[in-house]
C-alpha cells in the first residue's frame, strides 16, 4: 500500500526516523538507565522497538497502559507513575506474575496499593511541579507507611515537567539540579535502589536520576524540537486539503485534520511551507509561509502536519502507520488508549 491510499487524518511513523531515535538514545542512556514512557505513543508495537534496543523497564500513565503492556509480554518490569485510589486491577497483574510497581504519595495511596494486591511502590516526591507528590520532607513518612503495610519501597521518584522546556540550557541545567537535589534529599529517607525522574527535554542534563523516564523522543514533536534535540520528527499527521479560497487577496487551502485529531495544548501544528492560520473541530486552515515562494497545495493533494504535543495528538487515533517513505509497512494500533 502507498501512504495516498490511506484514508486520512493518518498518523504516519517513518520507520528510519523513529530507529534512529531510539539507537540516539540507547546510546545516551543504556539498558535500565531508561525507562521508556509509554504514555507518549500507547502503543505496544513501538514498545517492542524499545525493548528491542536494550530498554525493558517501561513508565505507564493509566492502569490500562499497564494492562496492556503485560499482555502484550512487556511486563517485565512496570512502573505506574501516578497515584490511584483503586489498585484491584493492578493487583491481578501482579498475581499473575507481572511486575508491577505503583507511585504513592499519601496514606490513602499506600493503603490503596497495599489493598489493592500491589507488592511494590516509589514514594513521589514534588520537586517543583505543582502535580502529584508528597514534600521532600514527608517522604521519609511515607516510604514507612508502605513498609508498615508489607510494601517494598524501591526508592523515590519526582518529576520536573516544568523545567523540561526551560532555557538556555545552562538554566535547565541549573534548575533541574535544584530539582534533583530535592529528591536525592527524599531519597535519603525514603531507601531504595531507585531514584526515578527526568523526560525528554533534560534527558542530557539530569545525571542525578538513576533512570530517565522520557517517552516523547521516539516520535518528537514541534514543541521539543524547539529545544535542539538529536531526535527526528519521526510522526506526522497525514491531510488532505479539502478546500481553497481567499480571504481578501490572501490565497488559504484547508487541510482535514483539526481540534478532534491534534493534541493543541502547546500550540498550533505546523505545516512545511505553510503558515498555519487557526484550527478547529475538523479542520486547520493555512497559507503560503511568508517568503516561502511555495504555492499552497490545491484541493485532493495530501499535505503533512506536524503535532505541536506528541502525546495527546496520538492517543487521538486508533492507529498510526509505520511506513518507509511512500510505502507503508504496517499498522500498529494505538492499542494503549482508554482508561
Amino acid at each position: 500500500m502507498k501512504i495516498d491510499e490511506l484514508q486520512t487524518p493518518a498518523l504516519l511513523v517513518e520507520q528510519s526516523v523513529l530507529q534512529a531515535n531510539l539507537d540516539t538514545m540507547a546510546a545516551a542512556h543504556p539498558g535500565a538507565r531508561l525507562r521508556p514512557h509509554v504514555k507518549a505513543h500507547k502503543c505496544t508495537e513501538l514498545a517492542r522497538r524499545q525493548d528491542a534496543v536494550g530498554h525493558h523497564g517501561f513508565t505507564c500513565a493509566t492502569i490500562r497502559e499497564v494492562e496492556g503492556m503485560a499482555a502484550a509480554g512487556l511486563g517485565t518490569d512496570l512502573l505506574l507513575a501516578n497515584e490511584v485510589l483503586d489498585a484491584r486491577r493492578l493487583g491481578v497483574l501482579v498475581a499473575a506474575g507481572h511486575r508491577v510497581t505503583v507511585a504513592v504519595d499519601s496514606a490513602e495511596t499506600v493503603a490503596a496499593a497495599a489493598d489493592g494486591g500491589v507488592r511494590e511502590v516509589v514514594v513521589d516526591v514534588n520537586v517543583g511541579l505543582p502535580r502529584c507528590g508528597c514534600t521532600p520532607a514527608e517522604a521519609g513518612r511515607i516510604a514507612d507507611l508502605a513498609r508498615g503495610r508489607g510494601l517494598a519501597v524501591r526508592g523515590a521518584m519526582g518529576y520536573e515537567g516544568h523545567l523540561m522546556m526551560a532555557q538556555p540550557a545552562a538554566e535547565q541545567a541549573r534548575l533541574t539540579e535544584e530539582a534533583m537535589a530535592l529528591l536525592l534529599a527524599a531519597h535519603a529517607d525514603v531507601g531504595g535502589e531507585l531514584v526515578s525522574a527526568g523526560g525528554t527535554g533534560t534527558y542530557a542534563v539530569n545525571t542525578w536520576a538513576t533512570e530517565i523516564q522520557a517517552g516523547s523522543y521516539a516520535l518528537m514533536d514541534t514543541a521539543y524540537a524547539e529545544l535542539g534535540l538529536p531526535f527526528g520528527h519521526a510522526l506526522s499527521l497525514l491531510a488532505t486539503v479539502l478546500s481553497t479560497g481567499t480571504a481578501g487577496e490572501t490565497p488559504y487551502a484547508v487541510a482535514d485534520v483539526g481540534l478532534k485529531s491534534l493534541g493543541m495544548d502547546h500550540g498550533n501544528p505546523t505545516i512545511a511551507d505553510g503558515q498555519v492560520w487557526f484550527c478547529s473541530d475538523e479542520h486547520t486552515t493555512f497559507g503560503a509561509a511568508e517568503l516561502s515562494g511555495a504555492e499552497l497545495p490545491t484541493v485532493g493533494q495530501r499535505v503533512r502536519v506536524l503535532p505541536a504535543h506528541v502525546d495527546p495528538t496520538v492517543a487521538l487515533h486508533e492507529a498510526m502507520w509505520l511506513v518507509d517513505g511512500e510505502e507503508v509497512l504496517q499498522r500498529w494500533p494505538v492499542d494503549l488508549r482508554g482508561w
